[in-house]
């Protein structure tokens, strides 16, 4: 079994998303460990690039603030192998398809293989053309994450068929950011996927409280939070990390 679905086994999965370097990578590789040990049970790590499409204004300052704090893909390897010095928890980057082509697409998933990082997720690249990633993904034995969204209708069956580790289930249109109100339209997209794979499905985009944690897990494998824990990493700077193991405790309990 890989690790990917080993973090929905038995429970509800939550997982974090933070930007690689944000504020510093130093924090970065504090925050994962710990995050780990208060109950995270995977991590999905955006790798910072100038031009975040699919993101909201909280995430897209932090891609910012990483990149002017001098992060590097190279950095963020070298940032990971430390982290497995001690912690064994599962990890997805998240990134787009510029930063992977241009460090090298066999070469980036290679190093994923190294540093035992287990999965990927490029929003940028559609269903329709991720044979321009699975070749090397699969080579490797890196899980691309496939995503669905209220969008995608008579394409959930497709793209659910075909999706390896867990399905990353859009809850609503729109970039990232915190939500007061989650669209209805996942739980229908989530029983159309289980009825050609039985696939964990992950619900991500808007959730940011206890309470809408402990309602998408409801009706999901797990929930995603990232513009929330961002929020608190743009507030608290360096100091943030017993602010955001706070939330992650609150959320871990909320699911689960």
């Amino acid at each position: 079994m890989s690790k990917i679905k080993q973090a929905f086994e038995n429970k509800k999965a939550f997982i974090p998303f933070i930007t690689a370097g944000d504020p510093n990578l130093k924090t970065t590789q504090e925050l994962v460990i710990k995050m780990a040990d208060a109950g995270a049970d995977l991590i999905e790590l955006g790798i910072p690039f100038s031009d975040p499409v699919a993101e909201g204004p909280v995430i897209e300052e932090a891609n910012y603030r990483a990149l002017g704090a001098g992060t590097t893909t190279d950095k963020i390897f070298d940032m990971v192998s430390n982290v497995r010095k001690t912690c064994s928890v599962p990890l997805a980057f998240m990134t787009y398809a510029n930063p992977v082509f241009t460090y090298g697409t066999d070469k980036f998933m290679r190093k994923c293989k190294e540093v035992d990082v287990s999965a990927v997720i490029i929003p940028d690249i559609p269903f329709e053309e991720k044979e321009e990633i699975i070749p090397f993904s699969s080579k490797y034995e890196i899980d691309f994450i496939s995503m669905i969204a209220p969008t995608s209708k008579e394409r959930i069956r497709t793209i659910a068929r075909e999706a390896k580790g867990f399905l990353y289930c859009v809850s609503s249109m729109g970039v990232t950011g915190v939500r007061n109100d989650i669209g209805s339209e996942v739980e229908e997209m989530i029983r159309v996927a289980k009825e050609v794979n039985d696939i964990p499905c992950a619900i991500g985009f808007g959730i940011s409280t206890p309470e809408q944690a402990e309602k998408m897990s409801e009706i999901s494998d797990g929930v995603i939070i990232g513009s929330a824990i961002v929020k608190i990493i743009g507030k608290y700077g360096e100091d943030c990390i017993p602010h955001v193991l706070d939330y992650v405790c609150a959320i871990k309990k909320a699911i689960g």
